[in-house]
């Protein structure tokens, strides 16, 4: 179900959310939409469409119905008690897919952590008990305490517990990070809209067998690999992060700040787009606010059109080298198939050349060091 409030490419928001769907193990049968000014305060769709989706849903005998937009705790509750059948929105189908890839053991804190903090303002849809009352002598809580004030205060310190191991991973990660960086490390994050093709790229440069498939988040756990380069003479670290998405949501940025530090302590982002999308102008502009979010937005960033093989003659690029405008900057570009290994080569030069013009800069870094302090 799409409300069309008035956003650009609505129709190709909808195609996403069917290839979450999908991506999550459901089928979609049907699609819905309507135009408003505004959401619906109690329904966000207005009744009559409501209505109508229940009639469909009867016939197709559909078990769930999906929202493109996020709905409010109030909104879910009146949908579900209108339809009669669970209703859930985009956010809360990107956790299911999260939870169903995180393979690490930060990766499933993540999602952990993203769930709860997104379910503790839905207990009331939740749990059908919330609306009994407990209390009184001998009664876990105080006398006439909600059930569903028990349920928020355990989900609370959950959430309390989860934080404080996901702060010790991330400890961890930053003593990864300070022990590469004395070893004069450069740092290389892929980043991308998901499905762009970036385990593909990363497993084609490091030779790495990372999980790659033709779906959404098909990666969510970050992978290093040292790349060699040998233009340059030496190695740099190369990360595989997680995909970003329209709409990402707050909750899981918040949570995956640990993995998305890669892309945050990087001294270069591949900016991996997906030449083949007709909207992939928007998946920059996405990408570029998640980036801005998590405070990597300054950081120097070669943009990678890949998957041209996808492209018809007409569409083949010119030069596999040019530059690209994003936010009123020209940003370097290269054109590349991680599928057919077209452009690599190219890749690897130019990544050559940015790493062996760091050298200079941390050796006079050190020079500096030492000479400021002459008694250490």
């Amino acid at each position: 179900m799409g409300v069309d409030l008035g956003v650009p490419n609505f129709d190709s928001t909808l195609e996403e959310l069917g290839l979450l769907a999908q991506t999550a193990g459901m089928q979609p049968v049907a699609r819905v939409t309507c135009k408003r000014k505004a959401p619906d305060a109690a329904l966000f769709i207005g009744s009559g469409k409501a209505d109508e989706i229940k009639l469909l849903a009867t016939q197709l005998g559909a078990k769930e119905v999906l929202f493109d937009q996020s709905l409010s705790p109030g909104q879910q509750r009146n949908l579900e008690r209108h339809l009669g059948l669970p209703v859930n929105d985009r956010t809360f189908l990107i956790l299911e897919i999260f939870a169903q890839r995180a393979r690490s053991h930060e990766g499933k804190l993540q999602v952990e952590l993203a769930r709860l903090q997104y379910l503790s303002t839905r207990l009331v849809r939740r749990w059908s008990h919330l609306e009994r009352q407990s209390g009184g002598i001998g009664m876990r809580g105080g006398p006439g305490e909600a059930q569903i004030e028990l349920d928020r205060r355990m989900i609370g310190e959950t959430i309390k517990r989860t934080k404080e191991r996901l702060n010790k991973v991330k400890r961890q990660r930053q003593t990864q990070r300070r022990q590469r960086e004395r070893r004069d490390a450069f740092n290389i994050s892929l980043i991308g809209y998901t499905n762009a093709g970036k385990s593909t790229l990363f497993n084609a440069l490091v030779k790495a067998r990372a999980y790659a498939a033709d779906q959404l988040f098909a990666t969510l756990d970050t992978t290093t690999r040292q790349l060699y380069l040998g233009e340059a003479g030496r190695s740099v670290s190369l990360s595989d992060t997680v995909g970003f998405i329209r709409d990402l949501p707050h909750g899981l940025v918040d949570a995956f700040r640990a993995t998305l530090q890669e892309a945050v302590d990087a001294d270069l982002l591949l900016h991996i787009v997906d030449a083949s999308n007709p909207h992939f102008v928007e998946q920059i502009a996405q990408v570029q606010q998640v980036l801005k979010e998590i405070g990597a937005d300054t950081i120097p960033q070669l943009l990678v059109f890949n998957k041209i093989d996808a492209l018809d003659a007409e569409h083949q690029p010119l030069r596999l080298e040019d530059e690209f405008e994003i936010d009123g900057v020209q940003t370097p570009r290269i054109f590349v198939s991680a599928k057919d290994a077209t452009g690599l080569p190219a890749l690897r030069q130019r990544l050559a050349r940015i790493a062996a013009a760091q050298v200079p800069d941390q050796a006079a870094a050190v020079d500096s060091s030492d000479s400021s302090e002459p008694g250490l």
